[in-house]
């Protein structure tokens, strides 16, 4: 990644249609640092300077390539206007990033956890691609997909869950429902896939995933939790009330 590149062609870019104060409060509010000088005498803009020793500082930043591409996006794409982010990815993209193709190491690390198949077809390119937030996003919204179609339920998302898992009168059932035990199990299933839906499909599917940030550790935490509700969903057995 070219960081000066983009530091100069996106201050180009963004100069005539911000201004120096909406700069320093988005620059202060995305960076977990403080802005250095940076000199560049091409740059007679002081929007444009402004710009270019955020995206500098981002540069010296010590972090993750992948945080550093993060922060470096939502910092562009608060500056700029929906016109503008076309352009912006192709500012990007010429410097070294947007490169889609899955990365090796991601892969391997990803196929390591032996992840249910559901999980591998629909996330397993976006996790090597780095894409965690879509990655998680797709896991939770085919569970919740595979958890309708197999109980014949129209409801969808939490509801969904509390009622389809439910040890008294849900139709999936992954016990027999007759002890406590059995009821304490079958309860378990039910409320942590009503809480997935809760504190992962639905955060995902209303909040842009520049606002809500899921890291690679997480992001493999998350699919193992998911891949254990689609083992207890193949164990399941449809039971009509």
């Amino acid at each position: 990644m070219n960081i000066q590149v983009i530091a100069v062609e996106a201050g180009d870019l963004l100069k005539g249609s911000t201004t120096v104060n909406e700069i320093e409060r988005i620059g202060k509010a995305v960076f977990p640092f403080a802005r250095e000088a940076f000199s560049n005498a091409s740059i007679t803009s002081s929007r444009a300077q402004a710009i270019y020793e955020w995206i500098m500082s981002l540069g010296k930043h010590d972090t993750s390539g992948d945080n550093r591409v993060r922060l470096l996006k939502e910092f562009l794409f608060r500056l700029g206007t929906d016109d503008q982010h076309s352009s912006l990815v192709q500012i990007m993209g010429q410097a070294g990033i947007g490169n889609d193709s899955p990365d090796v190491g991601r892969l391997n690390q990803f196929d390591s956890r032996r992840f249910h198949r559901e999980i591998a077809i629909h996330s397993r390119k976006l996790f090597g691609q780095g894409h965690y937030f879509h990655a998680v996003f797709e896991s939770a919204k085919i569970y919740n997909k595979q958890v309708r179609e197999k109980s014949k339920s129209t409801k969808d998302g939490a509801d969904l869950m509390l009622s389809v898992w439910n040890h008294d009168n849900g139709v999936l059932k992954v016990t027999p429902c007759i002890s406590e035990t059995d009821k304490s199990v079958q309860d378990g299933i039910r409320f942590l896939s009503s809480g997935l839906m809760r504190a992962i499909r639905n955060p995902t599917a209303h909040e842009p995933a520049l606002h809500w940030p899921i890291c690679e550790q997480d992001a493999l935490d998350i699919l193992s939790f998911v891949s254990f509700l689609f083992r207890q969903l193949d164990n399941s057995v449809f039971i009509q009330q």
